[in-house]
């Protein structure tokens, strides 16, 4: 086992020195949507390849409009033939099955929409300081737009491989307290949609939303349940600097400190490596444009990287996952963790490399970044890490967003969990550790009430969904105690589907939301089995093997793999969790009885 964490340790160290080598361009991401011509229609994947419950998404067809009145034309066929229709983009990087049409047993009856190909329109009023664009329109290109404007959008997410219209409905943010807050749709001024409509009225209709309309409130997070979103009206700042510096330190007391961080820095974030006991503090703040300079995020998660390499660790990550080695993942944690300290995780101060803090730079390079993205087509060695063409990365990734005041109670109750044997925790800080935002209260319906912290943390998958985890019982404790006990919200666009259960009722104007889609799409069009289990919160129906994968919470072994040494149990800090835990000793008795 000692000798797994050393391979391991020596494969990333190997693939972390080799992405800076390489050129920060590589193989492109695949396309979501594969069609073969015949009968069988189209199938819809995510980016990672891979579903909540691994089954594919199969539609009829898809069609790509290039103009709204083409968006407009698609639904109103889709409605004329009374199909059902969801909006896919270019990048598909949400992991709940919400942009999956049809029903679970595929009629046949289903179609997609792709705003790939709208994404023409980029208007920029400097006079209003706003900017619309089309819903097809990636995040990096909206930024650039902006920025050559002498402007800026203040806020977006971390990873920038999302269309305009995808990461308003689902959610997406960067992180912030302070003016609007860290959510992108709390920046929306204005938003267009297209709905279904009469046949008077052409099957279809665009509607446009402004500030004042309350409907506004709906579709600004849709998770893509009204209609299909065509133009996005953002508001816009003057242009300025971000100066950032990551400080490490212990983690003794930063549930006691994170709204004081919160409050006295604009875009302010805390990593935490739980196994380390280490928080790291993101000191992020504005500054003038005649600052000193040109710094830029090149998140190390989201460089390209060898193939070879992110094969070799996968399997190095498999070996020991095989042998319960905890030691292994620890000692790679350590190495992820030195290594991302040396590097500033991907900050440079000179486009090339870092060179100590602060890092100073344009706001459009410092706010987002993902360079795995973009490629000539010409190497084809690098690519994203968890490409699902390469056997690479595979993982869960697990967002709850937290009432402010409810955060620090849910974290020391971790570290309660975390001290009966802190080595378990090494495979949280193996990926990112615990990575801690702020957004604000938010007037969109299914948006955060309250100001609110958010938690992402990423944690091994398995190739096949019948195949238990290392500590998977720790990561299932923590999961459901963030959800159950605190009344976490799941984030729209992430999580596993158990996270989802009784989400309607932590939504105060959640009816509100339901009420304005029967104004919008009464013939529930833009509806599906999938997304309506998703928004209503309804759990799989319990079967063999159900709760390794999230799609249910067991309450059975059978739930869970006993003949692998898995059962279901109490957590351990939580005891109302019912968690999936290895207990060798339990399979004798089992087959004994």
């Amino acid at each position: 086992m000692g000798n797994h964490g050393w391979l391991l340790g020596f494969l990333l160290i190997f693939l972390l020195w080799g992405s800076a080598l390489v050129p920060i361009h590589g193989m492109p991401p695949p396309s979501p949507v594969q069609c073969n011509g015949s009968a069988a229609g189209c199938i819809l994947r995510n980016s990672y390849g891979a579903w909540g419950d691994r089954k594919d998404c199969r539609v009829l067809s898809i069609g790509y409009p290039e103009t709204e009145e083409e968006m407009r034309l698609a639904v109103a066929q889709a409605n004329q033939k009374k199909q059902k229709v969801k909006v896919v983009s270019g990048f598909s990087h949400t992991i709940p099955k919400l942009a999956c049409p049809g029903k679970e047993d595929y009629s046949g009856n289903a179609v997609l929409i792709s705003t790939a190909k709208l994404n023409s329109t980029v208007e920029i009023d400097t006079a209003k300081m706003v900017v619309t664009a089309d819903s097809g329109v990636g995040l990096r290109d909206l930024i650039n737009r902006v920025e050559a404007a002498g402007l800026s959008l203040v806020v977006a997410p971390y990873w920038e491989g999302l269309s305009v219209g995808g990461l308003i409905s689902t959610g997406a943010h960067g992180s912030s307290w302070w003016g609007k807050g860290g959510a992108v749709h709390d920046h929306v001024v204005g938003l267009s949609l297209v709905v279904p409509a009469k046949e008077s009225e052409g099957f279809a209709k665009i509607i446009r939303l402004e500030a004042q309309d309350p409907l506004l409130n709906a579709a600004k997070v849709s998770v893509g349940m009204l209609g299909a979103i065509s133009k996005v009206k953002l508001s816009l700042e003057p242009g300025f600097k971000r100066s950032i510096t990551n400080n490490f330190t212990d983690d003794a007391h930063f549930e006691d400190e994170f709204m004081d961080h919160a409050k006295k820095h604009e875009f302010a974030d805390i990593t935490w490596y739980p196994s380390k006991r280490i928080a790291v503090y993101r000191y992020d703040d504005r500054v003038p444009l005649n600052t000193s300079g040109d710094g830029i995020n090149d998140f190390l998660g989201f460089q390209s990287n060898s193939i070879l390499t992110s094969k070799l660790i996968r399997l190095a990550e498999k070996a020991l996952e095989n042998s319960r080695s905890v030691t292994g993942k620890c000692a790679m944690a350590s190495t992820v963790l030195a290594y991302k300290k040396l590097v500033a995780n991907g900050f440079k101060n000179n486009n090339l490399i870092f060179t100590g803090y602060p890092v100073v730079g344009h706001q459009g390079k410092m706010q987002t970044s993902g360079s795995c993205l973009y490629s000539p087509s010409i190497r084809t060695d690098i690519t994203c890490a968890w490409d699902p063409r390469i056997n690479g990365l595979f993982f869960y990734e697990t967002t709850a967003i937290f009432p402010a005041a409810k955060f620090a109670e849910f974290i020391r109750e971790v570290k309660t969990l975390r001290e009966l044997k802190i080595d378990n925790f090494c495979g949280v800080d193996l990926y990112n550790g615990f990575l801690i935002r702020f957004i604000k209260a938010s007037g969109a319906y299914l948006g955060q009430a309250e100001d609110s912290v958010v938690v992402d943390f990423n944690y091994f998958r398995a190739d096949n969904a019948s195949t238990p985890r290392l500590n998977q019982d720790v990561w299932e404790e923590v999961e459901q105690m963030a959800f159950f006990k605190y009344g976490a919200k799941p984030h729209w666009a992430k999580n596993r589907n158990l996270a989802f259960l009784g989400v309607q009722k932590k939504y105060p104007n959640f009816n509100k939301f339901v009420a304005a889609k029967k104004q919008l799409d009464p013939q529930n069009i833009f509806s599906s089995d999938w997304s309506e289990a998703i928004l209503f919160g309804k759990e799989a129906v319990k079967g063999d093997g159900c709760a390794l994968e999230g799609q249910c919470i067991c309450s059975e072994d059978r739930h869970c793999s006993p003949e692998k040494g898995y059962f279901c149990r109490t957590g351990l800090v939580y005891k109302e969790a019912r968690v999936c835990r290895y207990s060798p000793s339990s399979i004798a008795w089992t087959f004994s009885n």
